[in-house]
């Protein structure tokens, strides 16, 4: 079995009450959970799901891109 790491974006959902991920290299890979470690489990299951249909779609497995998440802190002045 293949090893493959993909970076993921979590943010808290707007009203406050847990959190939602997905990854920019896959599109449409998204999950939500309560806590970080409910997210990070789900969204890790999500990933797996989704390779796994396109492996079974015989379609190509995208690879990870380096560049894809960018997380800067950019200061304004008003």
């Amino acid at each position: 079995m293949e090893s493959i790491a993909y970076k993921v974006v979590i943010q808290k959902n707007e009203e406050g009450d847990g959190y939602w991920a997905y990854s920019p290299d896959l599109p449409g890979c998204s999950s939500i959970g309560e806590t970080l470690a409910e997210v990070k489990s789900n969204i890790r299951e999500a990933i797996l799901g989704y390779l796994e249909t396109l492996a079974a779609m015989n379609q190509a497995i995208p690879a990870p891109q380096d560049d894809s998440v960018y997380l800067e802190t950019v200061g304004v002045s008003f």
